[in-house]
C-alpha cells in the first residue's frame, strides 16, 4: 500500500459502526473519540499497512484525534519488518500515547516478537515500572506477563511486579491479571508469593480473584488460594 494517510483516514471510518461504537464506548471510560472500527478490520488493515514500504510514514503522521489511528499505529508496529532495535525505539516513542487500557493491551499482545528479546527490552521495561503515568506502568506489567514468565524470567517478573508503586486502578488490575497468569504457568513460585503476603493488598486479593475466576486454575487450587486473601 502506497501512504496516503487521508486514504487511511478514510478506510478507518468506512469500518466504523454506531452500535460498536457505543459498546466500546462503555468499556473505554474517558475515550471520547470513538469511531467505532472492530479490532479484526483494524488488524487486517495494519497487515496491509505494514506490508508496503511506507509504514514508518504513517507512525511519524500526526494523527487527527481518533482512538482507531492509535490502536492501527501500535499494531502496525508489532507486525512492521524490523529489526528488534528499531522495534523497540518505535515502541519508546508510542508508549507516552498510550491514554486507555484497550489501545495497551492490544498493542501489547501485537509485541510478539519480543518473545525471545527479553534482554534487549528488560531495561526499557524496569525505566517504564517506575513512570508516575498509569498506562506506561501498565504496559510494562503487560509485558512483564507478555514475555517473562518462562522458567528463566519468572523471579525477575514476580519481583517487579512485586515492587511496583503505582496505584492507579489500571495499574492494579494489570497486575493482578499478569499474577494469575504467573499462578497459571509459574504455580510454584507465584504460589510462594502470595503466601509470603508482600504484595500490596489489593492487588494480592485481585490476583487470587482472577485466578479463581480461570477455568485454568484446579478447584483444589481455587480454594487453597483463599487462604491468602488479605
Amino acid at each position: 500500500m502506497s501512504f496516503d494517510y487521508n486514504e487511511i483516514y478514510n478506510n478507518i471510518m468506512e469500518l466504523a459502526d454506531d452500535g460498536y461504537r457505543s459498546f466500546h464506548s462503555s468499556l473505554v471510560p474517558g475515550c471520547n473519540n470513538i469511531a467505532g472500527a472492530r479490532i479484526p478490520a483494524l488488524r487486517a488493515l495494519a497487515k496491509e499497512i505494514a506490508r508496503g514500504d511506507s509504514w514508518r510514514e504513517l507512525l511519524s503522521s500526526p494523527s487527527r484525534g481518533l482512538y482507531e489511528e492509535e490502536m492501527l499505529k501500535g499494531l502496525v508496529i508489532g507486525m512492521a519488518k524490523c529489526t528488534p532495535y528499531e522495534r523497540l525505539e518505535l515502541v519508546k516513542k508510542f508508549v507516552p500515547h498510550i491514554d486507555n487500557w484497550a489501545v495497551c493491551d492490544t498493542f501489547v499482545g501485537g509485541l510478539k516478537a519480543f518473545a525471545k528479546e527479553q534482554e534487549l527490552i528488560a531495561p526499557y521495561i524496569e525505566k517504564c515500572l517506575k513512570s508516575d503515568e498509569e498506562f506506561t506502568v501498565r504496559f510494562a506489567v503487560c509485558m512483564l506477563m507478555k514475555c517473562f514468565i518462562d522458567n528463566e524470567h519468572i523471579d525477575f517478573t514476580l519481583d517487579r511486579i512485586s515492587s511496583v508503586e503505582h496505584r492507579g486502578y489500571y495499574v492494579i488490575m494489570g497486575a493482578a491479571w499478569a499474577l494469575s497468569e504467573c499462578f497459571i504457568k509459574q504455580r510454584e513460585k507465584t504460589l510462594d508469593l502470595f503466601q509470603q503476603r508482600v504484595l500490596d493488598r489489593t492487588v494480592q486479593n485481585k490476583a487470587i480473584q482472577k485466578c479463581r475466576e480461570s477455568r485454568r486454575v484446579s478447584d483444589k487450587d481455587k480454594e487453597l488460594l483463599t487462604e491468602y486473601k488479605l
